[in-house]
């Protein structure tokens, strides 16, 4: 019985439907002969992948897509060539990546494409592994990340609506598409590169806000040298909604019925089945339970797509890190914001290890195909360090001299109104905002805390703020006439999906009130958590630094030193001891923690360290702890198992 299809009695019907469909309902696994077929050994290039009656073809031969989801920028870039060579020798035969207009564009005008960010160079790579590449260019990408990929700085816009043809959207997608799409249209198939499809925007179907929204996107592309296979990825309630005439359509696993097969017969005829994104989990969020199906009814899963003629996607294959502050949030079930972890229980783990599932998929495309095999290149190291138990601190209010003098305004501004990094706003992190008030009262928000503010009354703190509680009482002081209030607001990460991302501004997005009358003249002082911020505008160790000698009201910054081996192994914070907060390595931003769970460590890259010495600067909001503790493996939290169908992405 097929885990991802949905209700058991529906599986008759279906196999009716897919006999149309499919090119084999075979109970005998085909063995496909596909090792002619890669980016090494094909030298003439004249069509690239077609549509073909019920089949992909590739130079008109049969080609069945055997696709994993690797996203770079989740990747530290020493590391992806091994991650990728692990794809192929797995049995896989092509890349899926997502392109993030957000970090490609972090300030209007200005274009990031080197480093961690380098897309030619890890497309580059990956046809040097012998790999396909489908590229997932949006604008538009989810992925689980702040805002769905989209660039804050598009809510400076009062009226924005993003995901439109609203011209503010068009205009930065266009100037975008300018920089990006030329880069990657000289690495298609038929220009002899290995890109053999592209994606148009991402799950638009359960969005749906603008009917001619799609075709824009599609002739952004097109006209810009797009050639190549275009599709589009809905789940099984909107493929109708999400289609464009002429571009092929493919499923994600939500969803997934009998009816949703015969949709597509009804949509394009009879043609080939890409399950875009199979999955076995969703991604982890702070204050739940890891939850993820069974790996033991992956490979049944895989196999019956397999017998049916599918093509598939698994999402992910290397899910790697939220690095920095990038995760966005969940609105399936309220607001529930994404851990820096992106395991994702993938084919490999977090820091690219091998699991389980891996040597038995290696097996089974093994068996399948014609691919000969190759020895698996050798596990990751890793080390568990000594504990740190030499810690210096100093506090926020000790650091906020060296910052950049605040912005100063009569009412409150979201970080998207800032008038930081060039007037276009605040994307991540801590927003503080000062301001004097007189002595005591009922501080209420009405709501207008995104996502979580801790209160102080002339350094004291006083309590937290956030999307469930909007009220605290602020306690007389007979002894002072004003104090100085101060809101530290978190960012926890912009919806990553649904109707409401055109609201998603965060810090203080309206009036707060004590005793019914809004408070007004702020300080704000933007503390994007950057790595510059952390590099540059920190007083340099010893200066000013105290010695910790017992646990440390935050909110603080604590710094220890690493001394790591010649060369360094990859290793995992763990959290022991510690409440909330980010961490950083040698001025890299790791990414948050928090003790609500599930996950109890941040991933440590052996390329961010160095040999001798090394920097850990903690930023904890609430109690610092007084050592560093590490581990050799990943702790994600408890897993609990699904027994019904996986997790939708």
């Amino acid at each position: 019985m097929w885990t991802f299809l949905g209700r058991p009695e529906c599986i008759l019907c279906l196999f009716s439907v897919l006999s149309v469909m499919a090119p084999s309902r075979d109970k005998q696994l085909p063995r496909l002969n596909q090792t002619h077929l890669t980016p090494l050994l094909l030298r003439i290039r004249k069509v690239g992948l077609k549509v073909e009656g019920s089949q992909f073809t590739l130079e008109g031969s049969p080609f069945r897509i055997l696709s994993g989801t690797m996203d770079y920028f989740r990747i530290p870039r020493p590391n992806w060539r091994l991650s990728l060579r692990k794809m192929k020798v797995g049995g896989f035969n092509t890349l899926t990546t997502h392109v993030p207009w957000n970090l490609h564009e972090p300030t209007v005008g200005q274009f990031h494409f080197t480093e961690n960010l380098d897309l030619i160079a890890f497309v580059t790579m990956a046809s040097d592994e012998g790999l396909w590449v489908i590229l997932c260019p949006g604008p538009y990408i989810g992925s689980d990340l702040d805002l769905g990929g989209l660039p804050s700085w598009l809510l400076k816009d009062p009226k924005m609506k993003l995901r439109t043809t609203y011209k503010g959207f068009t205009r930065a997608m266009n100037e975008y598409f300018d920089h990006l799409v030329p880069k990657i249209a000289m690495f298609q198939y038929t220009k002899g590169g290995p890109i053999i499809a592209v994606q148009i925007e991402n799950e638009y179907g359960s969005y749906n806000m603008d009917k001619k929204y799609m075709a824009y996107v599609k002739a952004a592309l097109v006209s810009r040298g797009i050639s190549e296979l275009l599709m589009t990825a809905d789940d099984g309630l909107n493929l109708r909604k999400g289609h464009l005439k002429n571009v092929l359509a493919t499923v994600h696993m939500k969803n997934i019925k009998k009816e949703t097969y015969e949709e597509l017969q009804s949509i394009q005829g009879r043609s080939p089945i890409l399950m875009m994104v199979y999955t076995t989990d969703s991604s982890d969020t702070w204050g739940t339970p890891r939850q993820f199906g069974d790996p033991q009814m992956l490979l049944k899963d895989v196999r019956e797509m397999f017998i049916l003629g599918f093509s598939f996607n698994f999402y992910m294959f290397h899910g790697g890190t939220n690095f920095g502050l990038i995760g966005g949030a969940s609105s399936s079930d309220g607001y529930l914001p994404v851990v820096t972890s992106y395991d994702y229980c993938a084919v490999l783990t977090e820091s690219g290890d091998y699991t389980p599932e891996y040597r038995v998929f290696q097996m089974f495309f093994h068996y399948v195909t014609d691919v000969s095999t190759v020895t698996r290149p050798k596990a990751t190291n890793t080390v568990a360090y000594k504990q740190l138990i030499l810690l210096h601190f100093l506090t926020l209010w000790d650091v906020l001299p060296h910052l950049d003098q605040p912005a100063k305004s009569v009412k409150p501004l979201s970080m998207e109104q800032l008038p930081v990094n060039q007037g276009y706003g605040q994307s991540f992190g801590y927003t503080l905002y000062e301001t004097t008030i007189g002595n005591g009262g009922l501080l209420t928000t009405k709501g207008h805390i995104q996502d979580r503010g801790q209160v102080f009354l002339d350094n004291k703190f006083i309590g937290v703020l956030d999307r469930f509680k909007s009220e605290l009482l602020l306690v007389k002081n007979p002894s002072k006439k004003t104090q100085i209030l101060r809101i530290l607001v978190e960012n926890l990460g912009r919806l990553s999906s649904g109707l409401d991302i055109n609201k998603e501004r965060k810090g203080l997005t309206g009036d707060i009130y004590l005793d019914k009358t809004p408070l007004r003249q702020f300080r704000i002082y933007s503390l994007e958590m950057k790595n510059a911020v952390i590099q540059t505008k920190l007083p340099r160790f010893p200066d000013s630094w105290k010695v910790v000698t017992s646990h440390v009201r935050g909110p603080a910054f604590f710094l220890s030193h690493l001394r790591a081996g010649d060369p360094p192994l990859d290793t995992f914070i763990n959290i022991k001891g510690w409440i909330k907060g980010v961490i950083f390595i040698n001025g890299q931003t790791l990414g948050r923690y928090w003790n609500i769970g599930p996950q109890e460590t941040l991933y440590v890259p052996a390329s961010w360290l160095h040999p001798g010495i090394n920097e850990i600067i903690i930023f904890e909001e609430l109690k610092g702890g007084i050592r560093i503790y590490f581990s050799r493996e990943a702790k994600l939290g408890m897993t609990l198992y699904v027994i019904s169908a996986p997790a939708p992405l």
